[in-house]
């Protein structure tokens, strides 16, 4: 799978632990910053890693930012991502099987890496159910047309 990584300097701390994660899961990455704890606007980065995984250059997205809500928030305004804010393995897990989620918000502070690293595995590690869940699929996709 080829993910597409962005934080803000509030999730710059785990987006690294998941840099040295990824390849162990036998993942590659490509890092859309920020590149240090220097303050930025997470929008931005959204933004990119957003439109990278529309594109279909990426399988998957990972965001984070403190709290991972304003990822969230921002990646879901491009059409087509289905961003999930996701603080355990069991949220991780039903992002993928239920909501086929294409990007996984993740929050960078007040959380153990190893917590974040578990859900990051789950996520990537799940796949999409398709049945019941694809006519709400449908639903959310018909909300963008407006």
């Amino acid at each position: 799978m080829h993910v597409a990584l962005g934080c803000d300097h509030r999730g710059f701390r785990i987006k690294q632990a998941i840099i040295k994660f990824l390849p162990k899961l036998g993942h590659s990455y490509h890092d859309f910053g920020c590149y240090s704890d220097d303050s930025v606007d997470y929008p931005d980065i959204a933004q990119r890693v957003s439109e990278a995984v529309v594109s279909g250059e990426f399988d998957h997205g990972i965001l984070i930012c403190s709290t991972g809500i304003g990822m969230s928030i921002t990646a879901n305004k491009v059409k087509g991502v289905r961003a999930a804010l996701c603080h355990d393995v069991f949220t991780a897990q039903r992002a993928r099987q239920h909501n086929n989620a294409n990007i996984l918000c993740l929050r960078g502070e007040n959380i153990e890496v190893n917590s974040t690293l578990e859900i990051v595995k789950a996520y990537l590690c799940t796949s999409f159910e398709g049945g019941r869940h694809i006519q709400r699929l449908n639903k959310i996709k018909a909300l963008e047309l407006h």
